[in-house]
């Protein structure tokens, strides 16, 4: 899924089992693609075993519906300047899923290829408290060791507010059907947006 070719490499980052990070994935690449990005979403490979799979319906469903979303690489993390990655919370935690993937970036972070990379994060759980923002957080703890640059939505928009007021990325409630309140989707294109625009402040800067 690429859109405009722009300054700026984004890649949405995603794990999904029934639809709601994946809803919002597709919302920070329309914001993405609205400010000029060129960008992938891509999702981290499934970790379940099919048995887990199959026992719920939504979950396969949501993944017979998304087999052809490429699956994230570390060559995508090399390619992009800017990264957002969205994840179900596990505990207050991200999915394992996710997990997994970071855990294989060693090699780029010691060749220091993951450092100032621009990145920022999403999130969902069941319930307006059911570890959000722990989950977010927990995942910038790698960013900060990448050297990375995180840029944290804050409440810089009414939309951040509306969805919420997650100030450390955009939020859900997971639904069981996948879907995603338009707030959130709003709240998440927002996010993209301030992320490229950053990206590019400092990829400019870079280049003088």
């Amino acid at each position: 899924m690429a859109f405009i070719i722009s300054n700026v490499k984004l890649a949405v980052i995603y794990y999904s089992s029934t639809g709601t990070n994946y809803e919002m994935a597709k919302a920070a690449a329309e914001g993405a693609r609205a400010a000029g990005a060129e960008g992938k979403v891509l999702r981290v490979q499934e970790l379940a075993p099919e048995a887990a799979i199959a026992s719920n319906p939504a979950w396969k469903a949501h993944v017979e519906a998304t087999k052809e979303v490429p699956v994230a690489t570390l060559a995508d993390l090399e390619w992009a300047d800017a990264i957002i990655f969205s994840t179900p919370t596990r505990f207050g935690n991200m999915a394992s899923q996710m997990k997994q993937f970071l855990d294989t970036t060693g090699g780029l972070w010691f060749q220091g290829k993951l450092a100032n990379k621009v990145v920022s994060a999403m999130t969902s759980a069941s319930n307006a408290h059911g570890g959000n923002e722990a989950t977010i957080l927990s995942l910038y703890t790698t960013m900060y060791h990448w050297g990375a640059i995180v840029v944290a939505p804050g409440f810089t928009d009414q939309a951040i507010f509306q969805a919420g007021g997650n100030p450390y990325g955009t939020s859900a409630i997971a639904k069981e059907n996948g879907a995603v309140d338009d707030s959130v989707l709003e709240a998440a294109k927002h996010q993209a947006k301030r992320m490229v625009t950053v990206a590019e402040w400092i990829k400019n800067g870079q280049n003088k």
